[in-house]
Order: C-alpha cells, then structure tokens, then sequence
C-alpha cells in the first residue's frame, strides 16, 4: 500500500512539524545546549502521587543527562558541580515561580580529595600512586568503603520569585544538612543485581521539613532507567514507517489495522538501552497549592554563572574559576517546543527565557512554519495519486486555538489555573484524584483517564501518541469526558480531516512498565551485567 504509506508518512511529518507541544524526550534540542550536556534536560513530569497511601502528595521529576549508555566509564554521569538545577512551581497562574527548590551539586574524592591509594613498588622503592577508578571494590547498601567518588548536594527552597524570594535550605538530617547522590549503576561485579542496586540507592532517599508545612516532603536524586520511549531514529529520518496501527488494537499481532501500519513492539524504542539522572521531588499537596484554585503549573531549568575561566593546570577540585550572575541555560516543562517548533534562530533564546516572557514565541505556536512548508512539499502529490483535491493535510484552523488551550493556557475546568497567562508549562489539577498505576490509561484525559496527560504527566502517559493525535486535530473531534463524548468547541472536525487517526510511532509506553512507588522511575541498566 505505497499510497497509504505516502499520506500517512506526510500526515505524522505535518504532526511532529506542529508539535509545538509534543511530548517526547527532549535531547540536544538548541544549539548551544548541545555543548553542555550536564545540563539538559531530557523530560519533565507532573502528576498526583499514586503509590498506596500518599494521596496528599504531588511527585516532580526532572531527567537531566540524555542518551546515557549504562557502559559509559570510567567517569559515568555526574552532575555539574558550578550548575544550579531549579524546579518552578506556579501555584497563581501569573507564570511566575511562586516555589523554586535549588539543587546544587559537591564532587569529593576519598582520601581529602587524594583518592585512594595504593602502594605500588618493591619496599625499597614503593610509592603511593592514586587509582585511575572512582571505586576499588564491591558497593552494597550500607557499605560504600570502596567507593573513590562522592556527589553531594545541597537543597534550598525559594519562596517568591526566584531572584528575590525567601530562601531556605532544606537539610537530610545529616550533620551538615548535605544529601547523597547514589553512585551510577556501574555494573553487576561492584553492586549485584538490579535488587541489590536498588536496595543501596533507597538508602539516598530522604524526608525533608519544608518551612511552614506540617507534612515532610521526599527526595532522591539519581540515575534511573530512561522511562521515556520513542522510536526516535525512525522518526527524525523524515518519519521513516507508516505511523498508523497496524493490529486491529495495540498489541493485538493481527495485522488486521491499517495496512502497512506500525504495530507495537519494544524494539521501536530507540531509548530502550539507555538511562538518565532523576532530580525527584513528592511534595505535600496542601504545601505548594498555596491560594490558588488548586492548579498548579511547573518546569525546570538548569543555570550556570556567567563566567567560566579554565585552569591550565587543572586539579581534580580546581579546574575553573567560575563567576557572575546565574544564567539559564536549559529549559523544560513540555519538551519537543524547542526542537520542532522554535526558528534555529530563537532555540538558545527560548532556552534562556521564562514563562511570563513566552508571547514573544507565540506565532511558532498559533501559526507554525513546517506544516505549509510540508504541505507545499507533499500536498500535489497526494492530491494526484488520490485523485483528490484536499486543500491542507494539517488542522487548518488559524490560530490553532485548541493547541493554545491544551499547552498555553490549560483546559477550562481541568487544569486551568485561577489567573491564564499563556505560557509553556505543565499544568496540573491537584482535586482530580491519582488514577491507580493498575487501572491508569497510557492515553490519559484522551483515554478517559483525567488525572493523565495533558493534566500533568505521569511516567506511564504514552504522550508520543497523544501528542501526535492532537496536534493532527484531535481536538476538533469529540473526545471523552467522564466517558461521554464531547466537543470542546475549539474547531470542528471539518477543520482537521485527519483529526480522528490513530497516529502511533510504534513504541509501547504504558504505566506496568513503571515502579508503582516513589521516584516511580525503575532502577537504571547496570553498565557491566553478568
């Protein structure tokens, strides 16, 4: 079927092109981010906790470091120790941070920043020379003895607007109130299976007192397996399979759906192999809603000072002087805006600015450019061999108001916050209940599910596929809501004449796949298994 295959290829390349808000992972997505790989931020998620009994609690995670291999010694993936990591949280609706929890990273070496040593030579003429490795021996939950390398952190909360709200640091118990960044999951020789990895990491997940909150707040940062999935190769080659199911349901292995169509399989995840490194938050609910109307909005970015001088005689704990006002340089809430949206021109722009500044990005959004270009592109020849006279492929409604609504400005009466400000950012009604991980839909508010994407994002939302469906017009088209359906009045369905498709990229995604307890996100991939 060459034909079906040339109209649905061109429809999901016109999906992605709009997909101003897509989510998918977000990797390497600005020119300059691309330089500065500890910063990057590769997915953002939002959601009511679901794990048994912490039903008044909100959960944040913020992925940093993509396409992390498991084997990538000797040095694996610390953080930045001169970055600050921040999680936003608007609690008004004006885009402005209204709570901001600041990490920053420490990196020690036993030994006082020696290392440990060996002696090496005859007694006659032995020396202590310091080992190449950051770990001499095995790791195991409560003996980490033979590790050479210790990330800490420090966590601080801002209440007010970033640059000049209250700040308080948040302590671990610890003597200098510090945190403990688990080690990378190196391998099974050092830390055993996945289980005994696991166990030692747990070991670095806190309790913390927020300053006026009854209730503690929990905390783990470290590397985890990459819950994202994406047929991400296939995708970026001019979206090189047909993109509609191939089974006459996900999974089904029929091939009695759309002929020549892509069916699920975990081979399509290109990310399958890969890990990242989680900055993970549950907050107590009634703490960050503040005086609003229970809808908060969120993002994450990464900053640097503005001056960085190299050593040219660098030591472990001296390889720059770096100094200046913090700049941001990374930014995420809904990812895929800056890489498919977002002129080259404005990518490292976008990267640095904030939500309340986001109309000047506006008509990327309400009038994107790759979709007519696509449609020039592609639109005659489809049109030819159908024998056909389709004016445009793509939703034709300007401005494309149901994208504003579902990523600028939040659903009326689901996540909407008590004050609309167009802006980027996650949204999330904190009264819509946590659906339980066994009884979640991988397609959420679109799958009858309201406590899913794009109401927040949980690590089982398939938002690929959502996001694809929208953005082709979905919205246009009756969707369900408390199973009844429902137009929105946003367009009509004449508006998007393949709104109601199934688009898929192939690559299953669904909550079974996930832990079902804080941070959620599974344990990472061991870099050496037996």
């Amino acid at each position: 079927m060459k034909l079906q295959k040339t109209i649905t290829t061109v429809s999901l390349a016109v999906a992605i092109a709009l997909s101003g808000m897509a989510q998918a992972s977000s990797h390497r997505e600005a020119p300059n981010i691309t330089r500065l790989p500890t910063l990057d931020s590769t997915d953002f998620y939002l959601f009511n906790s679901y794990e048994a009994g912490r039903s008044g609690y909100v959960t944040v995670l913020a992925n940093y470091i993509p396409l992390q291999d498991p084997q990538g010694g000797p040095n694996y993936f610390a953080l930045d120790p001169a970055a600050v990591y921040s999680i936003h949280i608007d609690n008004t609706g004006d885009a402005v941070e209204d709570l901001t929890f600041q990490f920053r990273f420490s990196q020690q070496l036993a030994n006082d920043n020696m290392g440990v040593k060996l002696p090496i030579g005859p007694a006659d003429n032995q020396k202590m020379v310091a080992v190449p490795l950051k770990n001499v021996g095995a790791i195991s939950a409560g003996n980490s003895a033979a590790l050479n390398f210790i990330e800490t952190y420090q966590l601080s909360l801002v209440t007010g607007p970033q640059q000049s709200g209250t700040k308080t640091a948040l302590s671990s118990g610890s003597a200098d109130g510090s945190f403990i960044k688990p080690y990378d999951y190196i391998g099974e020789k050092t830390f055993g299976n996945s289980a005994a990895y696991q166990s030692y990491a747990n070991q670095y997940m806190y309790e913390t007192s927020l300053p006026g909150c009854d209730a503690k707040a929990r905390v783990f940062v470290g590397q985890r397996k990459d819950p994202f999935v994406v047929n991400l190769g296939e995708t970026f080659d001019l979206v090189n399979y047909v993109p509609v199911e191939g089974d006459s349901a996900p999974g089904a292995g029929d091939a009695a759906g759309f002929p020549g169509g892509i069916t699920q399989n975990a081979a399509n995840d290109d990310l399958r192999g890969k890990n990242v490194t989680t900055l993970a938050l549950e907050l107590p609910t009634s703490c960050v809603t503040g005086t609003g109307n229970g809808v908060i909005g969120a993002w994450t970015t990464a900053s640097l000072p503005q001056a960085r001088i190299l050593n040219p005689n660098p030591t472990f704990d001296n390889t720059e002087v770096n100094g200046g006002a913090l700049v941001q340089v990374s930014r995420l809430s809904n990812p895929l805006v800056n890489e498919l949206v977002i002129g080259v021109a404005d990518k490292d722009k976008f990267s640095t600015s904030h939500p309340k500044d986001d109309g000047q990005f506006a008509d990327y959004v309400t009038h994107p450019s790759l979709p007519a270009l696509l449609n020039v592109l592609f639109k005659d020849a489809v049109n030819a061999t159908l024998g056909t006279s389709i004016e445009d492929l793509a939703p034709t409604n300007f401005p494309r108001n149901d994208l504003v609504t579902a990523f600028l400005t939040g659903v009326p009466g689901v996540n909407q916050l008590s004050t609309v400000t167009p802006s980027e950012m996650l949204r999330l009604n904190t009264a819509i209940a946590a659906t339980p991980a066994a009884n979640q839909s991988a397609f959420g508010v679109a799958g009858n599910d309201l406590a899913g994407f794009p109401n927040g994002r949980r690590p089982g939302d398939d938002v690929v596929d959502i996001a694809l469906r929208v953005m082709m017009g979905a919205l246009c088209h009756d969707i369900p809501v408390n199973s009844t359906p429902t137009n929105l009045g946003l367009c009509k369905p004449a508006d998007a004449p393949v709104g109601n498709v199934s688009f898929t990229d192939g690559a299953p995604l669904d909550a079974s796949m996930m832990d079902s307890s804080f941070p959620y996100l599974r344990a990472p991939l061991a870099g050496s298994p037996n």
